[in-house]
Formats: structure tokens, sequence, C-alpha cells
């Protein structure tokens, strides 16, 4: 069973703590006072593909924004997101290596959109996020199926990447203005600068923004141990022209690169040895071009109509001995989505579109292909409708389909392959007051098997052998086993929600927000990767050494499996007060009732804050995890110990005198120095941060 924080007492609460109720607030928020006392309704923006209230999403969301990543001060997407309702960041403490995980649903079980735009590369071990936080304004994360208007992968939910804009940086009136960051973290002696200049001329306006964290030293976790190669040094462009010709056109174009540097084992959620250890240079590329265009005297035409393309390319060169591993993973992508809002006797918002994308991989080792990550591409075409339908005044039933067909194309001995599959969704959302919403919702998602799951092989790692007994040696070397006839996945679930705001519950203009969440979630043909050490279906016998000679195996396989789980939050935000508790109790096991090791620990977040004057943010944030036992993960996985970590926090935002307009904020994460390990990582997090960080708008 899951095991007790302290005194091994069993628990079974988690969670992590809802995004403040001030997300969207903070166009004007990092500028003065108001970023601490305004209290502004919680929009989302891609939870259904249009912009809504959260009360009228059937959808289990989370909000994170501007305000809350200058109180994060993060350095990594853990730091971030790490610990919202139902999310969990894999991969360890190596920003490079991280990888979502949504209630038990990993890495390409969960769906990343930057600005719109698909974000697919995965090559394993080599983490999905190549954007700083410093520059987004918002993230949005939606939890649950949602392969309805998402496609493959949205198993697990969606996690929606928006930066900022030259709007977000410009007061009304304003032709140029920009802001400048500085700031320090002690773990890694990690130092961030970052500035952005905006600029705004008739129908123009233009961003640019450029950030870079060097790090100077490894990380260390609770013990004082280093975390050995973590020293990577990371820098982030972009560059925004946007163009408003008249009658609701917005037309933009943007170009992203990200680039990360530094000596780092291949598998970065592992310790650095002197054997594995590579000089990796990542290097991504992402342009996009997109068209929206809502008139104001139509309600049948709310379009978005975007195309992109990204590149991302992992050179790895290897010190022991000088192997070279090369990859380049490229997606272009397109997709048009329309609103129309019309009345056929009951008031209907009908969203529709088309999405088309391609993925290829290139890999090589020593300049020939790399059989560990086959050279192959992957072609998507789908079409998606979904309705609200106004059965009565506060009453919504929202049914959706989307169908998806791909296609497999592998070089060499494999065969072409492509099926197609369907999506369904139903929801229904009641309003019983206007300050509450209930919420029940069913659907199907599907992922397709990825290249790297379906095509490996050749060697995944070697150990020194040893003799098994008479006549039998262990080689130590493990082998990736192909398996190209892997199934997608495919998921059908339940959610049953409900959320309520108090406005005025303590002080006048306060808030306090409650929600809930239930889900199960079936799921056949789970793909699940084994890693046998030694395995005898390899063995043959070597004529030459006169052994029966046997390695080791990795493979894929299909297995049907089932999740399901609660959560639950509290927040309460006021001008001198603010605080939340989380709740969330994520379960899984396949149907044999083997246990699955991708479930996150249970877990507690606990956060609070008082404001002594308009300008000033004190808090406090508690993260208590129960432990992961032998009971609770397949035969010889990983275990994990429960811990507790706290934080905190001060931001000062002067309103006025010289410094008016600058935004300064401290803060010591993991206070207690806690030695401590996030389930399913390999590596103990970091232990105790101090963090310092200042800017200036102008």
């Amino acid at each position: 069973m899951r095991s007790g924080i302290g005194g091994g007492i069993a628990v079974t609460v988690a969670a992590a703590v809802a995004t403040l109720p001030t997300a969207r607030a903070e166009d004007a928020g990092a500028r003065g006072a108001a970023a601490f006392a305004t209290i502004e309704e919680i929009t989302v923006f891609g939870a259904a593909r249009d912009e809504r209230a959260l009360l009228d999403t059937p959808n289990a969301v989370s909000v994170v924004g501007e305000q809350e990543i200058l109180r994060r001060q993060p350095s990594t997407y853990e730091e971030l997101i790490g610990d919202l309702p139902g999310v969990t960041i894999d991969g360890g403490p190596r920003g490079v290596s991280q990888e979502p995980n949504i209630r038990g649903f990993q890495d390409e079980q969960v769906v990343i959109r930057t600005d719109g735009a698909r974000q697919n590369f995965n090559v394993a071990h080599r983490g999905r996020f190549f954007l700083d936080p410093q520059i987004l304004k918002q993230v949005e994360v939606l939890r649950g199926g949602n392969s309805t208007l998402f496609g493959s992968g949205a198993l697990g939910g969606v996690i929606f990447l928006d930066t900022k804009d030259a709007t977000d940086l410009l007061e009304p009136g304003e032709s140029w203005g920009g802001e400048v960051r500085l700031g320090f973290d002690s773990q890694g002696d990690e130092i961030q600068a970052s500035g952005a200049l905006a600029a705004r001329a008739g129908q123009f306006d233009a961003l640019a923004f450029l950030s870079g964290r060097p790090r100077f030293s490894d990380l260390t976790d609770g013990d004082g141990d280093p975390i050995l190669d973590s020293d990577i040094d990371s820098l982030t462009g972009l560059f925004k022209l946007g163009w408003e010709p008249g009658d609701g056109h917005r037309i933009e174009a943007s170009y992203q690169h990200y680039r990360d540097s530094g000596d780092t084992p291949p598998n970065t959620n592992v310790q650095g040895s002197e054997t594995t250890t590579v000089d990796r240079n990542l290097r991504y590329h992402s342009a996009r071009l997109g068209w929206d265009w809502a008139p104001a005297d139509s309600d049948l035409i709310d379009l978005s109509v975007l195309g992109y393309y990204n590149r991302t390319e992992v050179d790895e060169d290897r010190l022991f001995d000088g192997r070279f591993d090369a990859t380049t993973y490229e997606t272009l992508g397109f997709e048009a989505t329309n609103v129309s809002r019309f009345d056929l006797g009951l008031p209907v918002a009908l969203s529709y579109g088309v999405e088309i994308y391609r993925d290829e991989q290139t890999a090589t080792r020593d300049g020939l292909p790399r059989p560990q990550a086959p050279d192959a591409s992957q072609s998507f075409v789908a079409g998606f409708v979904q309705a609200d339908i106004a059965l009565a005044d506060r009453l919504t039933l929202t049914p959706g389909i989307r169908y998806d067909h791909y296609s497999l194309d592998p070089d060499g001995a494999f065969d072409d392959r492509s099926e197609g599959q369907a999506s369904p969704k139903l929801a229904l959302s009641w309003r019983p007051v206007d300050a509450a919403q209930l919420w029940v919702s069913g659907s199907q998602s599907f992922r397709a098997a990825s290249l790297t799951e379906l095509y490996p092989t050749g060697e995944h790692f070697a150990v020194q052998g040893f003799s098994l007994g008479p006549g039998t040696y262990f080689t130590g070397i493990n082998e990736f086993q192909p398996n190209p006839d892997l199934d997608p996945e495919r998921a059908s679930q339940i959610e049953i929600g409900g959320r309520y705001e108090f406005r005025d519950a303590v002080f006048l203009g306060d808030r306090l927000s409650l929600e809930a969440t239930g889900y199960y979630a079936d799921v056949d043909d789970y793909i699940s990767q084994t890693v046998l050490f030694i395995d005898f279906d390899t063995g043959v016998f070597n004529p030459a050494s006169g052994l029966f000679e046997v390695g080791g195996s990795t493979s894929s396989s299909n297995v049907d499996a089932k999740l399901f789980g609660f959560e639950a939050a509290i927040t309460y935000d006021s001008a001198r007060w603010f605080g939340g508790v989380g709740l969330t109790i994520p379960r899984g096991r396949g149907d044999d009732g083997e246990k699955l090791g991708s479930i996150p620990q249970d877990r507690l977040v606990v956060t609070a804050g008082y404001r002594p004057a308009p300008d000033w943010e004190l808090g406090a944030r508690g993260t208590f995890a129960s432990g992961i036992n032998a009971d609770d993960v397949p035969p010889g996985a990983l275990t994990t110990p429960g811990f507790a970590v706290f934080d905190l926090f001060v931001n000062w935002v002067p309103s006025s005198g010289p410094l008016e307009g600058a935004v300064f904020a401290a803060g010591i994460d993991n206070v207690t120095d806690r030695d401590y390990r996030i389930h399913p990582n390999g590596l103990d997090s970091p232990g105790i941060a101090f963090k310092v960080s200042g800017g200036f708008r102008f």
C-alpha cells in the first residue's frame, strides 16, 4: 500500500494546488499594485478551441497566469506546473529531460501545444519542453481524454503554452516598450537574463524576446550530493510580427529558437558516469503563420487558421569513446477551426475544423543509420465537429466527434501501415445558479504507437557480463525488440465534476472557489515497455565459446488497464489574503491486476499568503507526498519514499517612486533541504534553492 508521509502512517490524500484565481489579471498585473489586488474571472482559451469562462467549461482545467509564474521563478516546468491537480512532471531534475504525466498517462499520452502548434518531438529521455517559462503569459492544462478536439495523444490531456504578444507589454496608446529581467538560482548557480522589446505602428505590431540560462555548477540534492552532469545551459529566442488590417482580421507570423548544451547522460533521468556522458547539443526551431478572423457583424465566422513547422536536432558526442549520435525530428502541420453560433430553435455554438500533420524522424550513429531510433514517418489527417447546445437557460449539451486517418511509413524491413480512429465525446453542463457548475462527460480517446515504440532494434544498454552457471553466460547486452504490430491505445473515460464560486465570502471583493472531479479511464491496448535484465528467450549457442549465451531485452506490448481517481481544490483570493489546498488521489492497474509504474504519488499542496500592502506579497507553500511501496508498482519497479517540502516567497511591485514599473521576487525552495524524489523519477530532486529576480518594464 502507499506509505504515509511521517511515521509510516498511511494516507490517501493527494494533489496539487489549483492556480490562483488571478490567472488572467496580469496584463496590467506586473506593472503595479493592481497585480496583487485585482481579482478577475478565469478564462480558458484552448480547452474547447474557443474563449469561454471556466464555469462554462465541462472539463477539468487548471490555469497558471503571469502572476503565478512570477511567484515561482521557475527554472523548469516541474517547478512551474508540477504540482497542479493531477499533474506530475517526469524525467528528473534536469530540465532537458522533463516530460508530462497527467493522472498516470505519460509523455506522448499527453499533447503539448505551443501557441496552438503541436510539439510532437519524443526521443526517449530527451525531454519535450523547449521554451523558457519567462516568455509565457499563460499555461492551460486540460486534464482527461480530449482526442475529440486534439487528436492522437490526448488520452491524459493537453498542455497549452501561450507566449506573450506585443499587447502584453504595451499600455493602450503606447507605440513601443519592453521589459528586462535578471535572476539568480543557487541550484546550479544559474543566472537567468531576459529581455523583450515590443512595438506598435498602425495595423502592425512586433515582439522580440531573448533569454539565456547559463549554469555554472551541477545541481545538488538534499543530502548535498551532486546530480552529476546537470550544469546545462539554455537559450531561447522568439520573434512575432502581427498585422490587423481590420474587419476582425489578424495575421501573425512567429519564429522560435531554443538551444541547450552541456555534458549529460543520454538518459537524462539517471546519474552521470565516466563511460556514458555525452556532449549534448539540442537545437529546436519552430515557425508558424496564423490567421484569425472574427468579424463583429457575423455570428457564423470565428475562424482560426494555423500552419507550422518544427525541427528538433539532437547531437550527442560520447566523451568516453567518441561515439556520435545525431537525431532529427520534424513536424509539419496545418489546422483550421471555425465557430458558428446560430439558433435552430435552441441556441447552438458549433466548432468544426480539420487538422493535418506529418512527423518524420531520422537518426544516425557515427554516420550510419541508428536502429534504436529508426528512420520513419507518420502522417495524420483529421476532421472534427463539436456543438454546444443550450437545452435550457442553464443546461448545455455538448456532443462531438473526430475522425483521424493516419499512416506509418518506416524505412527498411517493416511494412507500411494505415488505420483510422474515431473519437466521440458527450458532455452535459448544468449551471443551477450563476456561481455554480455541475458537469459530466464521456469520451473515447486514442494514441497511435510512436515510431520509437514500433520499430527500435539494436543495443539499449550494456553492463559487464557474468556466468549464469555451467555452460551458460550472460552477455550483459540489452537489446530492443521491435513490435511493428502494436495497436493504438484507446481509452474510454468518464468524468464527473463540479465548481462553485463564493463572492464576498469573507471580505468585500474576495472570492472562494471550490472544485472537484472524479474520473475513470478504461484503457484498451495500453502500451507498456518491459525491460528484462536477463531474458532467456534471447539465448543462443555460441560455437566459438561453447557457451549458451543469454542477453537482456527491451520491448513494448499492449495490455489493458484502468486508471481512476479523484481531484479537488479550494482556492481563496482577496486584496489581503490568498491561498489554496488541493487534493488528488490517482490510481491505476492492469486488467490482470498488475499495478502500473506510471501512477504518481498521492500529493497534498497547501499555499497561504498575505499582502501587507498593495505592493507586497508574502507566501509559503507546502508539498506533502505519500510513499510508493512494492505493493503499488509492478515487480522490480522503483519504489519511492514519502516526503514533505516547504517553499517561501516574497514579491514586491512598487506602484510609485523611482522604482515604479519594476518587479522584484525572492524565494527559498525546499527550505528544510529535504532529500526527496518524485515518483517515478530515477533521480532525487534538488535540495535547498535560493532564488532572486528583478525586472523592469518600460
